[in-house]
């Protein structure tokens, strides 16, 4: 450990001021404790494969049918003959992802991991197979909101489980596993969508999720017995009820989903900022943000948020990272096809696989890094590297022009997919080890809350950049009669480009290209307040085995009481 570090890990990480809210709270003194209390969850090497199969079956099909509706948003349009409302069957879906997933970590404390698990799943599989029956549009739209109740609980909770029972300093490399899973799950989920709709219809393409569904189902039912302190094993369904913050989780939603949806609306809809739907929409998020402080504050004897965890320094630059890292990492996914498709007249089809590289590095990066810190036990200067990577990434992008090869155009995107792996890989470790014990579900909620967050900000803000340099280029480039019916068919299809007449097909090329040069310097500039916002991230030792992992909470513990004892003496 450096000595940067090595004269934090005699410190309370966190000063508990909410330490009544937490179910493992102790009060004691030190010699109060078990001298070598034993882990929770030590399990054989078979119990944890069928544990790992339940939860990561989860996370397949998650991450399949988030590309299996992406592939299906045109026949589903043509279907209802409402091509016009398609893209809300993505926004539904990930609004909902985005307002539910910090729920589920508290969720994972009170029902425990295996009914926080079983909650996901069945809200998604009750949305999934609504969306097979869905007699119109706006039910579908409904029915894939249901389904993101669940997404969003799905990873979350799978990896409160893996780090209830893999010890931090191997959490890595099960994280990587995770991703690639969750890469090869998103990787089939567009052919197999497509060979579906052709041969059975999009209904079916739903339907048959089912049968993975009720695997998954069933294997978390039946082997995913994590056990949480007894406390919380004995009480009744009555008194776990009572814990749950419904209030906290009322106003985050609406919180949330108000600044979300008028993100989405902004650049959906092209509605100005002065509309007052958008400013609706924000006054009222800004209303439920500061109801949840109050409620989290004074009111919630158990929060949904503890606001000690997002007010001390390593959560709070964990979770401004991991905010402003997935923006530039989803607009990256976004717009880089969008930069084939319009500046270089690329196929569709050859425009998607430039992001190939980009998905095999995304897949194996998390790995890499996992096993770094598997041999190092260290994760501060791999995660600043990481960040480096993607600044790397970002000037590269931002550096494409006509002359630009053919190499740079296939590679440039390389390490944005590893740098993204990786720091969102030592980031969820830097998070577990920096809380206290019975803070680490909900502090895993908290991460990917504003990972998800982040991820529709990116494509929303990036759009709305988009099209704003858009529209100021293509006004300046094409005039004279008929200009407004030629830059809206630009602006609306991209496919159309080809076949404009050559002076226009030139002002079109030009005008994407500036204005995607616009956003790739706007990720160069976000990526670096992302290093600078991992600066402050403490790093503590990662336990190798569960039993030092529990020696690692005790001290932690042995120094709040500590702490506590010396400011309550006169």
């Amino acid at each position: 450990m450096s000595s940067r570090s090595s004269s934090k890990e005699s410190q309370p990480l966190l000063r508990d001021r909410d330490q009544e809210s937490s179910y493992n709270s102790v009060q004691a003194s030190e010699s109060s404790l078990p001298i070598d209390p034993p882990p929770l969850n030590q399990i054989s090497r078979v119990d944890l494969f069928w544990i790992l199969s339940g939860l990561w079956s989860a996370v397949f099909l998650g991450s399949l049918d988030g590309t299996i509706v992406a592939t299906l948003l045109s026949p589903i349009g043509s279907y209802f003959s409402k091509s016009e409302q398609s893209s809300y069957l993505g926004s539904s879906y990930l609004l909902s992802v985005c307002c539910f997933t910090p729920l589920y970590g508290r969720l994972s404390d009170i029902l425990g991991r295996k009914g926080a698990m079983l909650l996901g799943l069945t809200l998604f599989g009750s949305g999934t197979i609504a969306c097979a029956f869905a007699p119109s549009m706006e039910m579908l739209i409904v029915a894939r909101a249901v389904a993101g109740m669940g997404g969003g609980g799905v990873m979350t909770v799978s990896s409160i489980a893996i780090s209830d029972l893999v010890p931090l300093k191997q959490r890595g490399l099960y994280q990587g596993m995770t991703n690639i899973l969750f890469g090869l799950g998103a990787g089939l989920g567009g052919p197999f969508g497509g060979w579906v709709n052709d041969t059975l219809g999009w209904r079916a393409a739903f339907l048959l999720q089912a049968p993975l569904l009720l695997v998954s189902f069933t294997l978390v039912a039946l082997k995913v017995n994590i056990k949480l302190p007894n406390e919380i094993e004995t009480q009744s369904t009555y008194s776990k009820l009572q814990r749950i913050d419904f209030m906290g989780s009322f106003t985050l939603v609406g919180a949330v989903a108000g600044l979300l949806l008028g993100f989405s609306l902004k650049t959906t809809e092209e509605l100005p900022w002065s509309h007052p739907l958008i400013w609706g929409l924000f006054c009222t998020s800004a209303v439920f943000w500061v109801a949840f402080i109050l409620v989290e504050a004074y009111w919630a004897p158990y929060p949904v948020m503890p606001l000690h965890l997002i007010t001390q320094r390593t959560p709070l630059a964990i979770s401004l990272a991991n905010f402003l890292a997935s923006m530039t990492a989803f607009s990256t996914i976004y717009n880089v096809p969008l930069y084939f498709s319009a500046v270089r007249l690329n196929s569709s089809t050859n425009a998607g696989l430039h992001l190939l590289p980009h998905s095999i590095a995304l897949s194996t990066g998390s790995m890499i890094a996992g096993w770094m810190m598997r041999r190092t036990g260290k994760l501060y200067y791999l995660t600043l590297a990481s960040v480096g990577l993607t600044i790397i990434a970002s000037i590269s992008l931002a550096l494409w022009d006509d002359n630009t090869s053919q190499y740079h155009l296939w590679l440039d995107v390389i390490p944005q997919g590893f740098g993204m792996a990786s720091l969102i890989t030592t980031t969820l470790i830097a998070m577990i080890a920096g809380v206290y014990k019975e803070d680490m579900a909900v502090a895993t909620g908290i991460t990917y809350l504003f990972r998800t967050t982040g991820q529709v900000l990116g494509v929303s803000l990036s759009g709305a950049v988009l099209q704003s340099i858009l529209l100021r280029k293509l006004r300046q480039r094409i005039t004279g009669p008929g200009s407004l019916q030629i830059i809206e068919e630009i602006r609306h299809s991209i496919s159309s480009i080809p076949d404009l007449a050559p002076a226009h097909r030139k002002a079109a090329v030009e005008s994407y290209a500036d204005a995607l040069h616009v956003v790739f310097i706007c990720h160069i500039a976000i990526n670096i307040l992302v290093f600078i916002a991992c600066l402050p991230i403490e790093e503590y030792p990662l336990p190798g085995t569960l039993q030092e992992q529990e020696e690692h909470y005790r001290n932690q513990q042995l120094a709040q009481n500590n702490t506590t004892s010396a400011e309550d003496s006169p």
